[in-house]
């Protein structure tokens, strides 16, 4: 196995192939649905232990796990969104292509030629 030579000083090598970077909005996004999803598993682990346990803190904590995944699930649809979104203003770049630059001539063409006839 072949290891690459890095400089001294230098934690890693970027690698050429890989994945392009999210977008910055996306990421955003990504980071806060992970976090909230990360606390509610976390409240719904503390709500089964305290009802486990038969402790008074079962029905505030199963309350408060329950209102975490509404807001963990809105916020994994807001990444869907929020992708959805930066596609449909930056991603698509909207270029004719060569063949169809000719044809658009040819029919500008045959639209003026009417024109220059009749006059």
């Amino acid at each position: 196995m072949e290891h690459e030579a890095r400089p001294v000083g230098q934690l890693w090598v970027e690698d050429e192939n890989g994945r392009r970077r999210m977008p910055d909005p996306v990421r955003r996004a990504a980071v806060r649905a992970l976090l909230l999803t990360s606390v509610t598993m976390i409240q719904a682990m503390v709500a089964f232990f305290c009802s486990v346990t038969g402790s008074w803190l079962a029905f505030p904590a199963t309350v408060a796990a329950v209102a975490g995944t509404v807001v963990a699930t809105w916020s994994v649809l807001d990444v869907w969104i929020t992708r959805q979104v930066w596609r449909q203003r930056n991603g698509v770049v909207s270029e004719p292509s060569s063949a169809e630059r000719g044809t658009r001539r040819e029919k500008h063409r045959e639209d003026r030629a009417p024109l220059t006839e009749a006059a």
